[in-house]
């Protein structure tokens, strides 16, 4: 409201005024005043009713996968402990999503957001630091923002360890699915990749390294491909559970073993992952510690008002099942 008042030429109660609709405000200031707040998208909050629950908002940009189920899982024991209630959207990707949960989180006054993987538009984001609401993000989608406090994992040291046993193993040619390329996760474990068979002494391969998705259709598509090539890897490190479990459909298409006739490590140890067949090598994410860890983060700076820390990476994995063995000698 004070950089509205500043830009219009006037004052504060001013601004309120024609906010809250009175009418001892001038024709022509009014205007002025309501063009900027059309222009700001200026919106403003409601008081909180006596007795009205406390609310945290959990935002993903979808919720079509066991990760997000995770997510859900530990913010929601945390803010039952505390006595808050979470309110769930999804924005898929989409402007009007990402406009109509800002109206309604504004008129609902929440007390904080988490953001699982999503990102806001830089109006949006302006907006929420307009209302004041302090926000956390689980796995920033680019570089982390050190004035946005965020949780992540040691998805580098994760993609090492996981290419490492693969190595370990006798496996010279290693196939990678790899994530959207704009999240800052995939780039980490495509990193982390390279970097095990750079220490190796192995040669990183173009070839062998497919984009992907984190969705299973994606990790049978990318599976085919680098299965079809005249020089198939004999081990996939599929850069998800989901991407894993996709390979195995390829795999089993194909004619393939695993792990006979193809070794696959998965990422985040997701439930699916055990109870697949056979049992998912894959890199444990404490996914659902994640959420918690955010979620207490969230809670100290409410009490506090300022957050003690801004990133926060909790530690991978390695969970070794059966879908990993040494290359068969042809």
């Amino acid at each position: 409201m004070s950089d509205i008042a500043r830009e219009a030429g006037v004052s504060v109660p001013t601004v309120s005024k024609v906010l809250n609709g009175h009418a001892h405000v001038a024709a022509g200031t009014r205007r002025k005043v309501e063009r900027l707040l059309a222009k700001y998208q200026y919106t403003r909050r409601t008081k909180r009713r006596e007795g009205q629950a406390r609310l945290v908002d959990l935002v993903f940009n979808n919720l079509d996968s066991e990760w997000s189920v995770e997510i859900i899982r530990g913010v929601e024991a945390v803010a039952h402990e505390s006595g808050l209630g979470t309110v769930v959207s999804a924005i898929h990707g989409e402007t009007t999503e990402e406009r109509r949960w800002l109206e309604n989180l504004t008129a609902r006054w929440s007390d904080g957001i988490i953001l699982a993987v999503t990102e806001l538009r830089p109006a949006h984001e302006e907006q929420i630091r307009a209302l004041g609401i302090p926000m956390v993000i689980i796995d920033p989608v680019g570089q982390p923002d050190p004035q946005v406090a965020s949780v992540g994992a040691t998805n580098w040291n994760g993609a090492l360890t996981a290419t490492e046993h693969l190595i370990s193993l006798g496996h010279e040619r290693i196939g990678l699915i790899g994530g959207r390329p704009e999240l800052q996760c995939s780039r980490a474990r495509l990193d982390g990749y390279r970097s095990a068979l750079r220490s190796a002494g192995l040669p990183v391969d173009d070839g062998l390294i497919a984009e992907g998705d984190f969705y299973a259709p994606r990790g049978e598509q990318a599976a085919r491909e680098l299965l079809s090539s005249p020089h198939p890897p004999t081990a996939i490190f599929a850069g998800n559970d989901q991407q894993a479990l996709g390979v195995y459909r390829t795999a089993e298409r194909l004619g393939m073993r695993v792990p006979d006739d193809l070794s696959v490590v998965g990422f985040d140890d997701l439930p699916a992952a055990g109870l697949a067949s056979p049992p998912l090598t894959t890199i444990r994410q404490p996914v659902a510690q994640m959420a918690a860890q955010a979620m207490r983060m969230l809670l100290r700076c409410l009490e506090t008002g300022s957050f003690e820390t801004r990133r926060l990476e909790l530690s991978t994995e390695l969970v070794v099942r059966d879908s990993t063995a040494p290359p068969r000698r042809h």
